[in-house]
């Protein structure tokens, strides 16, 4: 009879249950720590709660996407039905993320079951704030519509504003139309307009907005220069903005470089024009009376 030779593997137990599962864990845990190595951090332009270095009150979107729309909408070689469809979806990203902060409250609601008889009574949310658009014209227009597809029950108010050139070369917004109602009663306000350069205008409406009697001020605009959003921020610290990019430069004549060009015009495809001539003279005298008031 042929004689079986033992070796040492043959004394070895078969592995416990709980052996193996501790390996099992050690394993995944050297994985993760080795992935944790060799992958960066998330870089800070994919996160949603990324924060301007203007203070809390200041969101600048960082979403590649957004990025890539806002390159759409700044081509000379973008036509204004393009130009339309890009500041539509551009407004619609922005508005999303300015509304994150309003007020829900809970609602009894039905779903409907599997069998489609059968209904499942369940608990929803309702938005409690009264809402306010105030588009600044001409521009501000191109932003009412994907804002009313985000809150649908919104009021919406037309400011019109214009920049006048004085003496000394500065430029004063002058109001020439204001479609608010006598009696504030909402309780948060959305400011829309493309682009805010000097602020000289955004400032202006703000300014509007709280005499009125606004208790919340939100500011959602496509580019603010830098100088810009500081003014605001300076005249009006607790006003809330939410921006998709902010551009350095200012031209000695206040417009944004590198922008995108007059968004009014591009918006509905029109030639540069000075829009003063369009108000009544005396009506002109009046509201830039008025805007010296607000301004002071």
């Amino acid at each position: 009879m042929q004689q079986r030779h033992h070796s040492s593997l043959d004394h070895m137990s078969p592995p416990s249950a709980n052996n193996m599962e501790e390996e099992k864990k050690a394993d995944e845990v050297a994985t993760t720590t080795a992935t944790t190595e060799l992958l960066p951090s998330s870089p800070a332009k994919v996160l949603a709660n990324f924060v301007a270095p203007y203070g809390p009150n200041v969101h600048v979107s960082k979403h590649p996407v957004l990025s890539h729309k806002l390159s759409i909408l700044r081509s000379s070689s973008t036509s204004p039905s393009s130009f339309r469809q890009a500041l539509r979806e551009i407004t619609f990203h922005l508005g999303y993320e300015a509304t994150s902060t309003l007020s829900t409250k809970e609602i009894p609601i039905t779903v409907p079951g599997t069998s489609h008889m059968d209904h499942i009574d369940a608990t929803g949310s309702k938005l409690s704030d009264k809402v306010a658009l105030i588009p600044i014209l001409r521009s501000g227009l191109g932003m009412v519509d994907p804002m009313l597809e985000l809150v649908g029950n919104a009021t919406v108010h037309h400011i019109g504003m214009y920049r006048s050139k004085q003496c000394d070369g500065t430029l004063m917004p002058v109001q020439y139309y204001n479609r608010l109602p006598k009696t504030c009663d909402v309780d948060v306000a959305y400011v829309m307009d493309p682009l805010i350069a000097t602020s000289a205008t955004i400032i202006s409406v703000v300014s509007i907005l709280k005499r009125w009697g606004v208790p919340e001020i939100h500011v959602v605009s496509v580019i603010a220069s830098k100088v810009g959003l500081s003014e605001l921020l300076k005249y009006h610290p607790d006003v809330k903005v939410t921006i998709g990019t902010v551009d350095e430069t200012l031209s000695e004549d206040g417009n944004l470089v590198p922008g995108l060009g007059d968004a009014g015009d591009r918006l509905f495809g029109t030639n540069e024009e000075d829009e003063e001539h369009l108000v009544h003279p005396s009506k002109r005298k009046r509201t830039m009376s008025m805007a010296s008031e607000i301004e002071s």
